[in-house]
C-alpha cells in the first residue's frame, strides 16, 4: 500500500488530556487506573475514568448529541489543536474531500440506561428529551465528529468490538486509495457505562486490581474510556516526509470466528492480521522495533497473542499500554495507535505498567522499564470478540519503508 501521513494526532484518556500528558505518563511508567467509583457501579474492580467529562458543555447547535460518549469526543477533539488542524485540511481539500471514520463499541448507551431509569411509570415511555439517534446509535459519534468539524465527506462508524479503533485506519486508507477522499479523521471513542462494566463482570473477566497484561498472575481486565484521533493524509508527491513524521505503512485484518468471546487458542486470526500488515508495509518481522500488544490481561487472550507473536518474531520488545489506560474497548485501537506514534516520534519503548513478572510461557520479550530506542517501525495489535482482528504498522519518515510501495499494492 502507499504510505499515508498521520499529520496530526491526539489522545485523551485516564492518563490525561492530550499528547503531553500521555507521553509523560508512558515515559514515567504511570498508570491512570483507580478503584471503581462510576455511578451506580458497585463492583470490586479498577477503571480508567477520564476526569471532567460530565462538565463538558456541548457546542452550540449540537445539544441533541449530548451524552457522555460525545462529550468525551468533543473533549478529545479540543486537545493539541486537533480541530484546528482538521479545519486547515478542509481549507486545503474541501469539506467534501475529508472523511470521518470512528470506532466505538457501546457509543452512548449510558444515555439509554439513564432514560430507562426515568421512564414514565405508567406507560413506560422514555423521557421526551431522549434522542436515540444522536446519542445511543453507534453512528452518533461519527455524525457528531462530522458536524463538529463541519465536514461533508463520507462518514461511518466501525463497531467491531475491540478492533474498532484500529479498523478505521483500514477503512480510511481504502477510501483514500480509491480516490474518493484526500484526507480522513480517524479515531475511536468509547465511554464508561453500566452495560459494559456489568457485562464484563458477568463474563468473570474483570480483575479486582489494576490489570497486569502478560503477567504470570494476570487475572482479567480493567475497563477504561478514551477519545483518540488522527488526521490521515496522502504524502506530498514532490517531497520526502520529515524524518520524525509518522506514517501508516501497513494494515492487516482478519476474522477467525473461532468463538463468540474467545480467540483462537493458537492465535491464528491474530497471526493472519499481523502477516497482512507486514506484507502491505513491505516489511519483515525483523524490521519491527516495538510491538504494542493487544494485551488485555486475560489468561486466554494474552496466551493466544503470545503464540501468534512467537510464530513470527524473535525477541522483539513489546508491551501493552492497557496496564496504564485500562482496556478502552472500541477506542483501544486508536488510543494505542497514538501510543505507537509517540513511541516512533520520541524514539522510546514504553514499559508495561503493573506487570511485574512476565509469563515466560508466552515467549515474548515484555518490557518492564521504559527506555530510549532507535525504532523505525512499530506494530500495534487490536483483537476483538468474535475473532475480529486488526494490526497496524506505523513507521518513521526516516525509515527504510517510508517511500516503498510493495508490488502487491500497486
Amino acid at each position: 500500500m502507499n504510505p499515508l501521513l498521520l499529520s496530526h494526532y491526539t489522545a485523551t484518556s485516564c492518563l490525561g488530556r492530550g499528547l503531553d500528558a500521555m507521553l509523560a505518563a508512558l515515559r514515567g511508567q504511570r498508570g491512570g487506573l483507580v478503584p471503581c467509583d462510576f455511578e451506580r457501579a458497585e463492583l470490586d474492580t479498577w477503571i480508567g475514568r477520564v476526569d471532567g467529562v460530565n462538565d463538558v458543555a456541548m457546542r452550540a447547535g449540537l445539544q441533541d448529541y449530548d451524552c457522555r460518549n460525545n462529550r468525551l469526543a468533543q473533549l478529545g477533539l479540543e486537545q493539541d489543536g486537533f480541530a484546528a488542524h482538521v479545519a486547515a485540511a478542509v481549507a486545503r481539500y474541501g469539506a467534501h474531500r475529508v472523511g470521518v471514520f470512528i470506532g466505538t463499541s457501546t457509543s452512548g448507551i449510558l444515555e439509554t440506561e439513564q432514560a430507562y431509569r426515568t421512564r414514565d411509570p405508567q406507560s413506560g415511555a422514555l423521557a421526551p428529551g431522549f434522542h436515540y439517534a444522536e446519542t445511543h446509535n453507534p453512528y452518533s459519534v461519527a455524525a457528531f465528529v462530522r458536524a463538529y468539524c463541519a465536514l461533508r465527506g463520507p462518514a461511518t462508524a466501525i463497531s467491531s468490538a475491540c478492533s474498532s479503533g484500529a479498523k478505521v485506519f483500514g477503512s480510511a486508507r481504502r477510501m483514500i486509495e480509491a480516490g474518493l477522499i484526500d484526507s480522513a479523521v480517524v479515531g475511536g471513542v468509547d465511554s464508561l457505562c453500566l452495560t459494559t462494566l456489568y457485562g464484563f463482570n458477568s463474563l468473570e473477566l474483570l480483575s479486582r486490581q489494576p490489570c497486569r497484561p502478560f503477567d504470570a498472575a494476570r487475572d482479567g481486565i480493567s475497563i477504561g474510556e478514551a477519545a483518540a484521533f488522527a488526521l490521515l493524509e496522502r504524502l506530498p508527491a514532490d517531497q520526502a516526509p520529515a524524518a520524525d513524521a509518522v506514517l501508516l505503512l501497513g494494515v492487516g485484518e482478519s476474522s477467525d470466528a473461532h468463538h463468540m468471546s474467545s480467540p483462537h487458542p493458537q492465535g491464528l486470526g491474530a497471526r493472519s492480521a499481523i502477516e497482512q500488515a507486514l506484507a502491505t508495509a513491505g516489511l519483515t518481522p525483523a524490521d519491527i522495533g516495538y510491538i504494542n500488544l493487544h494485551g488485555t490481561a486475560t489468561p486466554s487472550n494474552d496466551a493466544a497473542e503470545g503464540r501468534a507473536l512467537a510464530a513470527l518474531f524473535n525477541a522483539t520488545p513489546c508491551s501493552s499500554t492497557k496496564g496504564a489506560t485500562g482496556h478502552t474497548l472500541g477506542a483501544a485501537g486508536a488510543l494505542e495507535a497514538v501510543a505507537a506514534a509517540l513511541a516512533l516520534r520520541e524514539r522510546f519503548i514504553p514499559a508495561g505498567v503493573n506487570t511485574t513478572r512476565p509469563d515466560l510461557e508466552l515467549g515474548v520479550n515484555y518490557v518492564l522499564q521504559s527506555r530510549d530506542a532507535d525504532i523505525d517501525a512499530v506494530l500495534s495489535n487490536s483483537f476483538g470478540f468474535g475473532g475480529t482482528n486488526c494490526s497496524l504498522v506505523l513507521g518513521r519518515g526516516s525509515g527504510p519503508a517510508a517511500g516503498r510501495v510493495p508490488s502487491r499494492a500497486r
